[in-house]
């Protein structure tokens, strides 16, 4: 039988595999899955639109576990830009969010900064932290590139 998604992801995947699975978790609301995204390392972080900093993983789980009291998040992670080397990669992502409100679902924007690092089990995430974005960051500000003459 072939690796699930999951255990090829975490076993021998890369840090764009570990970070589809946990947008995956995020929209399921799948605790575990969001969960074996993670290091298991003392100091990983996360930090939620205008939350706290949040250090070690039964913080982190405690406050995902709160976020899918009511269900998945459903976050699509958009113009991903990378910087990656061996053994670590940040991935800066524009998440836009689908919230229900009383008048149907709106977007709203957040931007979000996922470091990965390699680890002995494979690639892991080690810090997320997400700000509070608007329709403005859409359009992104790029240094142009240089023009040769």
């Amino acid at each position: 039988m072939p690796p699930s998604r999951l255990q090829a992801a975490t076993l021998g995947g890369t840090a764009d595999d570990i970070e589809a699975l946990f947008y995956e978790a995020l929209q399921a609301g799948d605790i575990h899955k969001l969960m074996t995204c993670w290091a298991d390392e003392d100091e990983i972080v996360c930090v939620h639109p205008g939350g706290p900093r949040l250090v070690g993983s039964g913080v982190i789980r405690a406050a995902f576990e709160t976020l899918f009291a009511h269900g998945g998040v459903r976050a699509s992670p958009m113009r991903v830009r990378k910087v990656e080397s061996l053994a670590s990669a940040v991935h800066n992502v524009l998440e836009r969010i689908e919230v229900a409100t009383p008048d149907g679902a709106r977007e709203a924007w957040v931007i979000a900064t996922n470091v990965y690092h390699k680890t002995a089990q494979g690639w892991r995430l080690v810090a997320h932290h997400a700000s509070p974005g608007t329709p403005s960051e859409m359009e992104e500000v790029a240094e142009a590139p240089p023009v040769l003459h």
